[in-house]
């Protein structure tokens, strides 16, 4: 493991304060949930039912949780209610490492022998970009050669984001004009990669989701001419979504799903709301790996989604 993928104290912190809405929300809630309560009955599993599903947990995962508590009751015969936090934390931890194994530990990417190529997708307004920027930054820190495409043509701000945070972060980018061919400029943006022996290229597509047959037709268009230059690209696609928007980031991940193949996960956003427990559904629900959580605006405050620290710092 490098440098960049030790959990230290520092990063620590930054997921306590990222998270500390979400913390007081659920803590409030199970708070209220089990006062004058000193044993785990049927009363308290049903406010403990309550208390995640509207923290964002989401239905079915949810129910999931409240199964394996129920199984604890029954086997253990008396759990008292100072007991809940950790048997929320174990059996949770133990739901996302059984259903969703593909974590990561480093911002490091399998050698291919060419460059690595993530496409990124997501509406826009998710922060998108953004976490296209914050992964450069990182990448690169990590001694990764980044080169980044402007392949989201529809926006003229799309591009100009995009061009700021390579300035920023001081990695080349390719781009064209508005208007142009997405296909064209992940072309040129491998190429360019290829030729420049890079280790990453990291390709922004439009963030549109009105018309599934449109989205699906471009992206598949972008993967066929990208594969012209390196056969397997691309390697990684990764859908970023806003975890503040709740349950609306469960539909934007069913409606990609469907649209092309994701492969992995980022939640952004989760310093700002209360509703952090999307993740553990989401995690859960489509058994596609989250790799990323964005808990700040600080370059350093994308981090790798580490479950069992995730679980320890929501429930601790």
């Amino acid at each position: 493991m490098g440098l960049f993928g030790l959990f230290t104290k520092e990063k620590k912190e930054s997921l306590d304060q990222g998270l500390a809405k979400t913390k007081e929300n659920v803590f409030s809630k199970l708070s209220r949930a089990i006062v004058g309560k000193s044993k785990v009955d049927d009363e308290v599993l049903d406010s403990l039912e309550e208390v995640l599903i509207s923290s964002d947990v989401g239905v079915d995962t949810t129910i999931k949780i409240i199964q394996r508590i129920e199984s604890r009751v029954a086997r253990d015969k008396y759990l008292g209610t100072n007991e809940l936090n950790s048997i929320l934390k174990e059996e949770i931890a133990a739901l996302l490492e059984e259903n969703n194994s593909g974590s990561v530990e480093d911002f490091d990417v399998p050698s291919t022998g060419t460059p690595y190529v993530i496409m990124v997708v997501g509406v826009n307004g998710v922060g998108k970009t953004t976490t296209i920027g914050k992964l450069a930054y990182n990448f690169k820190n990590a001694g990764k050669k980044v080169v980044l495409g402007a392949a989201d043509t529809f926006r003229a701000a799309a591009v100009n984001q995009l061009q700021i945070w390579a300035d920023r972060v001081d990695v080349p980018i390719v781009k064209q004009g508005m208007g142009a061919d997405p296909a064209s400029v992940a072309f040129d943006t491998l190429a360019s990669a290829k030729a420049n022996n890079a280790d990453i290229v990291i390709i922004d597509t439009a963030g549109r989701l009105h018309n599934k047959v449109n989205l699906m037709n471009e992206l598949s268009k972008i993967r066929k001419v990208m594969q012209k230059v390196i056969p397997d690209a691309p390697h990684e696609v990764l859908l970023v979504l806003d975890g503040s928007t709740g349950q609306n980031a469960f539909e934007q991940a069913k409606q990609f799903t469907l649209a092309t193949d994701v492969t992995a996960l980022a939640l952004t956003k989760l310093d700002g709301t209360a509703k952090g427990g999307v993740v553990i559904g989401i995690s859960d629900q489509f058994k596609i790996p989250v790799k990323y959580i964005g808990i700040g605006e600080k370059m350093e405050d994308l981090q790798i989604f580490r479950k069992k620290e995730f679980v320890e710092t929501l429930f601790s």
